[in-house]
């Protein structure tokens, strides 16, 4: 690897592609420590890496079980620096980390994802710029950022979607919209920040597809999943064989890859998307990193979305990930600790994770986080079996169990 004594950040900027590959061996480092980066975390040092997390939280799931866990801010210089003299690659397992800092990292050390696709993700106006530029469609949208802004909205808008241009996620910082008249009300109850204002569309479903590009431009993508999401939170993931139309899926991986080459991307992204009841699809938005809706891909796949990152960070080899067993994904969230009349989650109790592992084919990764809250992720199931049918009873069976919702 190249020479960690000199200052990183006043150096000249370094080529990755000069860096690359990073074998085995070698150091990995990740900004954030929840359980994105401790999976990541887990892919390489099964693939015989070192690993270094920067994150402040002592108890992060990635940083209980890396190599090294720095305890500090992602803005923090002396971090950074910390970060970058111990490692040979470095990565994020999260889009709200400072593109800053990936961008002062990529002076001295290969960064993926490149800082330009985090910073788009961040900003929900610039990623449907983006992909608008590039002929990726989306919805009809407007950008919310003042009086005169909120003004100009037409009547085609309506009904909509009103959502914070950052910070956004899992049903956060978004409200319906019906009519241009609740358009202010609306703004006002988001605090009158930078917003998008989407046209709400005619949904049939919805689905995303995970692909991961090299810095030399391979591509790769896992198979495109199916997803179903309960109040704005990604509740389950089918990859079945004919859930998705050939058609429907190879736009989808079209329009993935697409993305992915705009900002020359190197690491794993998942673009979600909204198939229309017209047959129609339109991209919603991506993700920089692994995405919950691919975690069936580590018991059902012989590459998992998590080594497809080891391996754009590091520049090994890019194959095609093989799907070898159908797969749903159930995502469990920290409400079934709670009994359902313990509205303010005081007392938790253990799911009945036995009921469930006597079941075949059932795969559970919890991700050692200290304390259940509602709404929280906590961990995931993965089921897989050799036929389809056998997959869907199996899991209808886990939710009965858990006191899931069942309707898929």
């Amino acid at each position: 690897m190249t020479d960690r004594t000199h200052a990183p950040f006043l150096s000249p900027a370094v080529s990755s592609a000069a860096c690359l590959p990073v074998l085995p061996g070698g150091t990995l480092g990740v900004l954030g420590g929840g359980q994105l980066g401790q999976m990541f975390v887990h892919a390489a040092q099964a693939a015989g890496y070192r690993t270094v997390v920067l994150d402040p939280d002592a108890s992060s799931p990635a940083g209980l079980v890396s190599h090294q866990h720095i305890r500090a801010d992602y803005t923090d210089a002396s971090a950074l620096v910390q970060l970058s003299r111990a490692c040979d690659a470095i990565t994020t397992e999260f889009e709200n980390v400072p593109a800053t800092s990936l961008a002062a990292l990529a002076k001295v050390r290969p960064v993926a994802p490149p800082a330009v696709a985090v910073s788009i993700a961040q900003n929900r106006a610039a990623e449907k710029v983006h992909f608008s530029h590039h002929g990726v469609p989306c919805a009809p949208f407007a950008v919310i950022d003042s009086a005169d802004a909120l003004a100009k909205v037409g009547p085609t808008l309506f009904p909509g979607i009103l959502k914070t241009s950052r910070l956004g996620y899992d049903g956060k910082g978004q409200v319906s919209v019906a009519r241009k008249d609740d358009l202010a009300a609306a703004w006002e109850q988001l605090g009158q920040v930078d917003c998008v204002l989407e046209q709400r569309l005619p949904l049939d479903f919805e689905c995303s597809v995970i692909v991961a590009r090299s810095a030399d431009g391979s591509i790769v993508h896992l198979p495109v999943q199916r997803n179903l999401h309960h109040n704005g939170i990604l509740a389950v993931t089918e990859v079945l064989p004919g859930g998705i139309a050939a058609d429907v899926a190879e736009q989808a991986i079209d329009a993935a890859c697409t993305i992915a080459r705009a900002t020359e991307y190197v690491g794993v992204l998942c673009v979600e998307f909204f198939v229309l009841e017209d047959g129609r699809l339109v991209a919603n938005e991506m993700a920089p990193r692994p995405h919950n809706s691919g975690h069936y891909s580590q018991d059902a796949c012989d590459l998992s979305q998590f080594d497809l990152q080891v391996r754009t960070l590091a520049g090994l080899p890019l194959v095609p990930p093989r799907q070898h067993s159908p797969a749903i994904m159930l995502n469990l969230l920290g409400d079934l600790w709670f009994a359902p009349d313990d509205a303010q989650g005081t007392t938790p109790t253990t799911p009945n994770w036995g009921a469930i592992l006597a079941l075949p084919g059932v795969h559970l990764h919890l991700y050692g986080k200290t304390q259940a809250r509602r709404g929280r992720k906590m961990g995931h199931i993965n089921i897989t079996a050799r036929e389809a049918t056998q997959v869907l009873n199996t899991a209808r069976e886990v939710a009965q169990i858990l006191g899931l919702p069942a309707d898929f």
